[in-house]
Protein backbone atom coordinates (compact mmCIF):
# COMPACT_ATOMS: atom_id res chain seq x y z
CA UNK A 1 0.00 0.00 0.00
CA UNK A 2 1.04 3.56 -0.48
CA UNK A 3 1.35 3.84 3.19
CA UNK A 4 1.95 7.55 3.21
CA UNK A 5 -1.38 8.41 1.33
CA UNK A 6 -3.01 5.94 3.83
CA UNK A 7 -1.23 7.74 6.53
CA UNK A 8 -2.58 11.08 5.16
CA UNK A 9 -6.23 10.06 4.93
CA UNK A 10 -5.99 8.47 8.40
CA UNK A 11 -4.76 11.06 9.70
CA UNK A 12 -7.55 13.22 8.05
CA UNK A 13 -10.74 11.10 8.71
CA UNK A 14 -9.15 11.40 12.32
CA UNK A 15 -8.34 14.95 12.57
CA UNK A 16 -12.18 15.82 11.49
CA UNK A 17 -13.84 12.69 13.26
CA UNK A 18 -14.98 14.61 16.59
CA UNK A 19 -16.05 17.34 14.56
CA UNK A 20 -19.29 16.41 13.62
CA UNK A 21 -20.89 14.63 16.83
CA UNK A 22 -23.75 16.70 18.52
CA UNK A 23 -23.25 18.92 21.13
CA UNK A 24 -24.91 17.83 24.45
CA UNK A 25 -25.13 19.50 27.46
CA UNK A 26 -23.08 18.89 30.69
CA UNK A 27 -25.93 17.16 32.09
CA UNK A 28 -25.45 14.38 29.51
CA UNK A 29 -21.95 14.81 29.15
CA UNK A 30 -20.85 11.34 30.22
CA UNK A 31 -22.24 10.43 26.60
CA UNK A 32 -20.61 12.66 24.99
CA UNK A 33 -17.18 11.66 27.03
CA UNK A 34 -18.00 7.62 26.55
CA UNK A 35 -18.43 8.53 22.58
CA UNK A 36 -15.26 10.14 22.30
CA UNK A 37 -13.38 7.78 24.44
CA UNK A 38 -13.62 4.97 21.77
CA UNK A 39 -13.39 7.32 18.52
CA UNK A 40 -10.36 8.35 20.14
CA UNK A 41 -8.88 4.76 21.11
CA UNK A 42 -6.88 4.16 17.30
CA UNK A 43 -7.92 1.84 14.87
CA UNK A 44 -7.73 1.54 11.19
CA UNK A 45 -10.24 4.09 9.82
CA UNK A 46 -10.60 1.68 7.26
CA UNK A 47 -14.01 2.26 5.99
CA UNK A 48 -14.32 5.64 5.69
CA UNK A 49 -10.74 5.71 3.77
CA UNK A 50 -12.56 3.06 1.33
CA UNK A 51 -15.21 5.46 1.36
CA UNK A 52 -13.31 8.81 0.51
CA UNK A 53 -11.66 6.76 -1.94
CA UNK A 54 -14.39 5.39 -3.84
CA UNK A 55 -15.25 9.04 -4.06
CA UNK A 56 -12.14 10.07 -5.33
CA UNK A 57 -11.79 7.08 -7.69
CA UNK A 58 -15.03 8.58 -9.31
CA UNK A 59 -13.01 11.98 -10.12
CA UNK A 60 -14.46 14.21 -7.55
CA UNK A 61 -13.14 15.80 -4.78
CA UNK A 62 -13.10 13.59 -1.65
CA UNK A 63 -13.40 15.95 1.06
CA UNK A 64 -16.90 16.49 0.03
CA UNK A 65 -17.45 13.01 1.50
CA UNK A 66 -16.39 13.64 4.74
CA UNK A 67 -19.59 13.39 6.75
CA UNK A 68 -20.27 9.85 5.07
CA UNK A 69 -16.87 8.96 6.11
CA UNK A 70 -17.01 9.61 9.74
CA UNK A 71 -20.78 8.12 9.91
CA UNK A 72 -20.03 5.02 8.96
CA UNK A 73 -16.88 4.89 11.37
CA UNK A 74 -19.23 6.22 13.72
CA UNK A 75 -21.47 2.90 12.90
CA UNK A 76 -18.26 0.75 12.96
CA UNK A 77 -17.32 1.90 16.41
CA UNK A 78 -20.91 1.44 17.95
CA UNK A 79 -21.00 -2.14 16.65
CA UNK A 80 -17.20 -2.74 18.74
CA UNK A 81 -18.44 -0.70 22.01
CA UNK A 82 -21.79 -3.78 21.76
CA UNK A 83 -19.62 -6.64 20.29
CA UNK A 84 -17.23 -5.74 23.73
CA UNK A 85 -20.27 -6.29 25.79
CA UNK A 86 -20.33 -8.85 28.19
CA UNK A 87 -23.25 -10.57 26.70
CA UNK A 88 -21.55 -10.78 23.49
CA UNK A 89 -17.94 -11.29 23.55
CA UNK A 90 -17.09 -10.07 26.78
CA UNK A 91 -13.53 -8.44 25.58
CA UNK A 92 -11.53 -6.23 27.72
CA UNK A 93 -9.27 -4.76 24.87
CA UNK A 94 -10.25 -2.97 22.11
CA UNK A 95 -7.87 -1.05 19.44
CA UNK A 96 -4.92 -1.40 22.93
CA UNK A 97 -7.22 -0.11 25.17
CA UNK A 98 -9.36 -1.30 27.73
CA UNK A 99 -12.68 -1.61 26.05
CA UNK A 100 -15.75 1.35 26.50
CA UNK A 101 -17.46 -0.50 29.35
CA UNK A 102 -14.55 -1.14 31.42
CA UNK A 103 -14.43 2.51 31.69
CA UNK A 104 -17.81 3.71 32.06
CA UNK A 105 -19.77 0.65 32.63
CA UNK A 106 -22.32 -1.66 31.06
CA UNK A 107 -24.75 0.57 30.80
CA UNK A 108 -23.13 3.89 29.55
CA UNK A 109 -21.05 1.49 26.82
CA UNK A 110 -24.80 0.87 25.44
CA UNK A 111 -26.04 4.15 25.31
CA UNK A 112 -22.77 5.03 23.78
CA UNK A 113 -23.25 2.45 21.44
CA UNK A 114 -26.65 4.12 20.57
CA UNK A 115 -25.36 7.80 20.51
CA UNK A 116 -22.90 7.42 17.73
CA UNK A 117 -25.61 4.45 15.64
CA UNK A 118 -27.77 7.89 15.80
CA UNK A 119 -25.06 10.52 15.44
CA UNK A 120 -24.03 8.77 11.96
CA UNK A 121 -27.96 9.19 10.48
CA UNK A 122 -28.28 12.57 12.13
CA UNK A 123 -25.04 13.66 10.72
CA UNK A 124 -25.80 12.60 6.77
CA UNK A 125 -29.43 13.84 6.97
CA UNK A 126 -27.91 17.08 8.09
CA UNK A 127 -25.36 16.94 4.82
CA UNK A 128 -28.26 16.67 2.94
CA UNK A 129 -30.05 19.91 3.81
CA UNK A 130 -27.80 21.15 2.06
CA UNK A 131 -28.39 20.56 -0.96
CA UNK A 132 -32.19 20.68 -1.20
CA UNK A 133 -31.98 23.15 -4.49
CA UNK A 134 -29.37 20.54 -6.29
CA UNK A 135 -31.57 17.08 -6.69
CA UNK A 136 -28.39 15.68 -8.64
CA UNK A 137 -26.35 16.04 -5.83
CA UNK A 138 -29.06 15.34 -2.92
CA UNK A 139 -29.96 12.17 -4.74
CA UNK A 140 -26.52 10.73 -4.28
CA UNK A 141 -26.64 11.46 -0.82
CA UNK A 142 -30.03 9.74 -0.20
CA UNK A 143 -28.59 6.35 -2.39
CA UNK A 144 -25.02 6.97 0.35
CA UNK A 145 -27.22 6.73 3.21
CA UNK A 146 -29.30 3.86 1.80
CA UNK A 147 -26.28 1.91 1.53
CA UNK A 148 -24.66 2.61 4.65
CA UNK A 149 -28.05 2.23 6.21
CA UNK A 150 -28.61 -1.34 4.58
CA UNK A 151 -24.71 -2.25 5.67
CA UNK A 152 -25.39 -1.45 9.02
CA UNK A 153 -29.09 -3.44 9.28
CA UNK A 154 -31.07 -6.42 9.85
CA UNK A 155 -29.85 -7.21 6.15
CA UNK A 156 -26.13 -6.65 6.67
CA UNK A 157 -24.09 -6.32 9.76
CA UNK A 158 -26.54 -6.78 12.41
CA UNK A 159 -27.76 -10.34 10.49
CA UNK A 160 -24.61 -11.42 10.81
CA UNK A 161 -24.20 -10.44 14.71
CA UNK A 162 -27.66 -12.53 15.00
CA UNK A 163 -26.28 -15.41 12.84
CA UNK A 164 -22.24 -15.16 14.71
CA UNK A 165 -24.11 -15.61 17.88
CA UNK A 166 -26.04 -18.86 17.92
CA UNK A 167 -23.30 -20.43 15.69
CA UNK A 168 -21.48 -20.33 18.74
CA UNK A 169 -20.96 -23.96 20.28
CA UNK A 170 -22.38 -25.54 17.15
CA UNK A 171 -21.47 -27.40 14.14
CA UNK A 172 -21.43 -24.44 11.51
CA UNK A 173 -21.78 -25.36 7.78
CA UNK A 174 -19.53 -23.72 5.17
CA UNK A 175 -22.96 -21.87 3.60
CA UNK A 176 -23.51 -19.86 7.29
CA UNK A 177 -19.74 -19.33 7.88
CA UNK A 178 -19.62 -17.10 4.69
CA UNK A 179 -23.09 -15.71 5.69
CA UNK A 180 -21.57 -14.49 9.19
CA UNK A 181 -19.04 -13.12 7.68
CA UNK A 182 -20.50 -11.37 4.37
CA UNK A 183 -23.05 -9.48 6.98
CA UNK A 184 -21.06 -9.17 10.34
CA UNK A 185 -17.65 -7.76 8.87
CA UNK A 186 -18.34 -7.42 4.97
CA UNK A 187 -21.74 -5.82 4.55
CA UNK A 188 -20.47 -2.44 5.74
CA UNK A 189 -17.33 -2.45 3.96
CA UNK A 190 -19.23 -3.25 0.58
CA UNK A 191 -21.42 -0.07 1.82
CA UNK A 192 -18.46 2.44 2.70
CA UNK A 193 -17.26 1.81 -0.95
CA UNK A 194 -20.55 1.86 -2.82
CA UNK A 195 -21.49 5.08 -0.53
CA UNK A 196 -18.81 6.64 -2.04
CA UNK A 197 -19.67 5.53 -5.89
CA UNK A 198 -23.00 7.01 -5.29
CA UNK A 199 -21.70 10.41 -3.85
CA UNK A 200 -19.21 10.47 -6.37
CA UNK A 201 -21.80 10.21 -9.32
CA UNK A 202 -20.26 6.44 -10.57
CA UNK A 203 -21.84 5.18 -13.68
CA UNK A 204 -23.24 1.21 -13.44
CA UNK A 205 -20.07 -0.27 -14.53
CA UNK A 206 -18.23 1.35 -12.01
CA UNK A 207 -20.29 1.14 -9.55
CA UNK A 208 -20.35 -2.85 -10.20
CA UNK A 209 -16.55 -3.46 -10.42
CA UNK A 210 -16.03 -1.42 -6.81
CA UNK A 211 -18.97 -3.76 -5.77
CA UNK A 212 -17.04 -6.83 -7.17
CA UNK A 213 -14.00 -5.41 -5.02
CA UNK A 214 -15.44 -4.18 -1.46
CA UNK A 215 -17.08 -8.55 -1.76
CA UNK A 216 -13.78 -9.54 -1.94
CA UNK A 217 -11.91 -7.41 0.16
CA UNK A 218 -14.66 -7.56 3.08
CA UNK A 219 -14.21 -11.32 3.24
CA UNK A 220 -10.57 -11.62 3.06
CA UNK A 221 -10.84 -8.92 5.98
CA UNK A 222 -12.55 -11.50 8.20
CA UNK A 223 -10.36 -14.11 6.88
CA UNK A 224 -7.32 -12.20 7.87
CA UNK A 225 -8.73 -11.25 11.52
CA UNK A 226 -9.89 -14.65 12.16
CA UNK A 227 -6.31 -16.04 11.22
CA UNK A 228 -4.62 -13.42 13.68
CA UNK A 229 -7.15 -14.23 15.94
CA UNK A 230 -4.95 -17.96 16.32
CA UNK A 231 -1.94 -16.68 15.51
CA UNK A 232 -1.59 -13.15 15.71
CA UNK A 233 -0.03 -11.01 18.48
CA UNK A 234 -1.82 -9.06 21.18
CA UNK A 235 -0.01 -5.67 19.85
CA UNK A 236 -0.72 -6.22 16.42
CA UNK A 237 -4.39 -6.87 17.05
CA UNK A 238 -5.48 -4.80 19.77
CA UNK A 239 -7.17 -6.88 21.33
CA UNK A 240 -7.07 -10.31 23.44
CA UNK A 241 -5.99 -12.83 21.03
CA UNK A 242 -7.79 -16.28 21.16
CA UNK A 243 -10.92 -15.22 22.08
CA UNK A 244 -12.76 -16.74 19.20
CA UNK A 245 -11.40 -19.95 19.57
CA UNK A 246 -12.03 -19.91 23.27
CA UNK A 247 -15.74 -18.96 22.55
CA UNK A 248 -15.80 -22.00 20.15
CA UNK A 249 -17.01 -19.32 17.68
CA UNK A 250 -17.49 -20.02 13.83
CA UNK A 251 -14.29 -19.13 12.15
CA UNK A 252 -12.02 -19.93 8.52
CA UNK A 253 -9.83 -22.01 10.51
CA UNK A 254 -11.60 -23.57 12.61
CA UNK A 255 -14.22 -24.74 10.09
CA UNK A 256 -11.18 -25.23 7.20
CA UNK A 257 -7.73 -25.18 8.55
CA UNK A 258 -5.20 -22.90 7.97
CA UNK A 259 -3.84 -23.80 4.91
CA UNK A 260 -7.55 -23.99 3.03
CA UNK A 261 -8.09 -20.47 4.65
CA UNK A 262 -5.21 -19.03 3.34
CA UNK A 263 -6.15 -20.55 -0.40
CA UNK A 264 -9.02 -18.96 -0.24
CA UNK A 265 -7.46 -15.32 1.14
CA UNK A 266 -5.13 -15.46 -1.84
CA UNK A 267 -8.66 -16.42 -3.90
CA UNK A 268 -10.32 -13.37 -2.81
CA UNK A 269 -7.31 -11.59 -2.93
CA UNK A 270 -6.95 -11.98 -6.72
CA UNK A 271 -10.30 -11.45 -7.25
CA UNK A 272 -10.19 -8.06 -5.85
CA UNK A 273 -7.39 -6.85 -8.34
CA UNK A 274 -9.23 -8.28 -10.89
CA UNK A 275 -12.19 -6.69 -10.91
CA UNK A 276 -10.03 -2.99 -10.73
CA UNK A 277 -7.08 -4.00 -13.14
CA UNK A 278 -8.58 -2.19 -16.13
CA UNK A 279 -8.55 1.11 -14.80
CA UNK A 280 -5.27 1.36 -14.23
CA UNK A 281 -3.25 3.65 -12.41
CA UNK A 282 -7.12 5.12 -11.68
CA UNK A 283 -6.94 1.76 -9.00
CA UNK A 284 -3.74 2.10 -7.61
CA UNK A 285 -4.39 3.04 -4.38
CA UNK A 286 -7.16 0.45 -3.96
CA UNK A 287 -5.44 -2.50 -5.65
CA UNK A 288 -2.91 -1.60 -3.02
CA UNK A 289 -4.66 -1.83 -0.16
CA UNK A 290 -5.74 -5.18 -1.21
CA UNK A 291 -2.60 -5.78 -1.37
CA UNK A 292 -1.31 -4.40 1.85
CA UNK A 293 -4.10 -6.97 3.36
CA UNK A 294 -3.59 -10.28 1.76
CA UNK A 295 0.60 -9.73 3.33
CA UNK A 296 -0.83 -8.74 6.83
CA UNK A 297 -0.35 -12.63 8.41
CA UNK A 298 2.73 -13.20 6.29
Amino acid sequence: MNNMEYARLKAFVDLHLLDFLPEVDNNSITIYDSMKYSLEAGGKRLRPILLLESYNFCGENMYLALPYACAVEYIHTYSLIHDDLPALDNDDLRRGKPTNHKIYGEAIAIIAGDGLLNSAFELMNKDMLLYLDDPIKLKRRIKASYEISKGAGCKGMIAGQVADLEAVNKNCSKELLDYIHVNKTGALIVASVRAGAHLGGASDNILHSLTLYAENIGLAFQIVDDILDLYGSEVEMGKTVGSDSKLNKATYPALYGLDASMTKLKELHKAAITALEPYGKRADFLIELANELAIRIK
